[in-house]
């Protein structure tokens, strides 16, 4: 749909503005509201009359019509059509109206994947990460413009700044206009006839940066996280794309996650199994500085009080000891599974202690029952989903 607008007073110029300044401002306007570059509602709209009012006032023939007409459509200046708008009208009908215009040498940059490792407490905890990518920056020599110093771009003289030229072809049906880039300029409406001696006139050069990682706490291996702005500038020194971030976890030796659960292994000798004891448990804490004061300093350990009869398979829960949350406030768990350790290799006096000793009880002889689990039970499914 045209704009009723003012062609002139879109673009920010006088009437008497030569071409070269409309030029001027129609990159300017076109580089702050082009869809790729503003995602504002207003974006496409404002696109558009720019766009309009630059395929116009960049022809002198349609600007002559416009200005002589006074009105959008170069028409009479009354509301009705006049020569100008009829020649509008022809030109929609032949394929001069379906004109898109130039192609902006702005657009924005790629986005990037890359794929970043973190140790269980880094993931659980949280940590910043220093990488080096090989990406495209903004020129410093020509400031993404891609022309040399003291130079600009000049409107093309084979499309005249319309970024396409139209080919007349006879056919049963008559002559049709068809319209098709324009070879000089690549559909750009403009050409660099010196170009920036950095980038070779591509607004841009390749190098290689650092970008600051910031890994929230909580995250799991298969999180990806999105850091706006710090892929590669775009062509013409084009607004930068997005770096995505996939998260790899580590096996860490002691500890198995499950969601924010931990889970691990607690051997203890049968005769504190059978006795009780109290246990000293290294907490993910240890490998991290997130141990929290205690009264005797960073606590990153816990004792765990072994009841005596305690069983294989038996499980205590650490409420809190888990990984902390991505999302909300509060920690998993900490699981510690039991299993009793009997000895092999025992003495003759030890044998004959465990004998009175068996002789001492009443225990019912062995028997044979229905396995209740045949797989090792939840910590070994927990195990073998991570093999």
């Amino acid at each position: 749909m045209a704009t009723t607008a003012d062609y002139y007073d879109v673009l920010g110029v006088e009437r008497s503005a030569d071409a070269e300044e409309i030029k001027r401002a129609y990159r300017k306007l076109a580089r702050q509201w082009h869809p790729d570059v503003n995602s504002s509602d207003e974006a496409h709209a404002r696109f558009a009359a720019v766009t309009e009012a630059y395929e116009t006032l960049s022809d002198p023939e349609k600007r002559q019509r416009y200005d002589s007409g006074g009105g959008a459509f170069g028409g009479n200046g009354n509301g009705g059509f006049g020569f100008g708008g009829f020649g509008d009208m022809m030109d929609a009908f032949f394929g001069g109206g379906a004109s898109r215009g130039p192609r902006p040498r702005l657009q924005r940059g790629q986005d990037a994947l890359i794929r970043l490792t973190l140790t269980l407490p880094e993931a659980a905890f949280g940590t910043t990460k220093k990488v080096t990518l090989d990406t495209a920056v903004v020129c410093d020599t020509c400031t993404g413009t891609g022309c040399a110093a003291g130079t600009d771009h000049s409107t093309c003289s084979m499309c005249r700044g319309r970024g396409e030229v139209q080919t007349v072809q006879t056919s049963f049906l008559g002559q049709v206009m068809t319209s098709r880039p324009c070879p000089q300029c690549q559909g750009y409406g403009d050409v660099i006839a010196q170009p920036c001696s950095d980038c070779h006139g591509e607004g841009r050069v390749r190098t290689r940066r650092s970008v600051d990682i910031k890994v929230p706490a909580g995250v799991s291996g298969g999180t990806r996280l999105q850091l706006s702005g710090e892929a590669e500038t775009g062509p013409g020194g084009g607004p930068n794309g997005d770096l995505y971030v996939d998260i790899v976890e580590q096996t860490h030796p002691v500890f198995v996650r499950n969601k924010d659960d931990l889970h691990c292994t607690l051997t203890v000798p049968m005769t504190d199994a059978a006795l009780g004891t109290s246990v000293d448990i290294e907490t993910i804490d240890a490998d991290s500085a997130a141990g929290g004061e205690g009264a005797d300093g960073p606590r990153a350990s816990m004792k765990v009080e072994v009841k005596p009869g305690t069983q294989p398979g038996h499980i205590i829960k650490l409420k809190g000891k888990g990984v902390p949350h991505l999302r909300g406030s509060g920690r998993g768990d900490l699981n510690i599974h039991f299993e009793v350790s009997v000895p092999s290799d025992l003495t003759e006096k030890q044998r004959q202690l465990l004998q009175e000793f068996a002789g001492s009880r009443k225990d019912a002889p062995a028997s044979v029952s229905q396995s209740r689990e045949t797989s090792g039970g939840f910590f070994s499914k927990i195990k073998d989903a991570f093999k």
